[in-house]
């Protein structure tokens, strides 16, 4: 495991979620999260982007936010990839990069849409975002059902 790497992706995580860095720790899939980046766009790719993001560091929050939409999410090659890392926190699914992308940085073999481990679905960030439970999992006990799910305040 990159370790000086995992610590970026989980503060670049943390921004871009709007989730605690314990939050996202806490799911148990930040290391599965970077090693699938690592095999799908290759850790080059992966540390420009986690560069590219330690770059705006530190800086006042209205400007890195300027930034990190211009120079990461506005990037045809990064922002792609950082909006994968979103997805990846709140559903666990790694979505095949846009035709566009594959054409100009090449086809990778592992790009294609798929769950990236057996606990993403339930350790999605999905479920604390809108006050519920997995469906199919964590049940929320007797009676639950009775009442509609709480969303919390942002």
């Amino acid at each position: 495991m990159r370790h000086h790497a995992i610590d970026v992706f989980l503060r670049f995580s943390a921004e871009v979620t709007g989730f605690k860095i314990v939050e996202l720790r806490g799911t148990g899939e930040s290391g599965e999260y970077l090693g699938t980046l690592d095999r799908i766009v290759g850790p080059d790719v992966v540390d420009e982007l986690l560069s590219a993001y330690a770059e705006l560091q530190p800086r006042e929050e209205a400007e890195r936010e300027q930034l990190l939409r211009r120079q990461i999410f506005g990037n045809e090659k990064l922002g792609p990839i950082a909006r994968n890392i979103i997805k990846l926190w709140y559903v666990g699914i790694w979505y095949q990069l846009p035709r566009n992308w594959r054409e100009r940085w090449g086809v990778r073999e592992a790009d294609v849409t798929f769950t990236v481990s057996p606990n993403a679905y339930t350790e999605g960030l999905l479920w604390p975002a809108i006050g519920a439970n997995p469906a199919g999992a964590r049940a929320p006990g007797y009676g639950s059902w009775a009442l509609p799910p709480e969303i919390p305040q942002v």
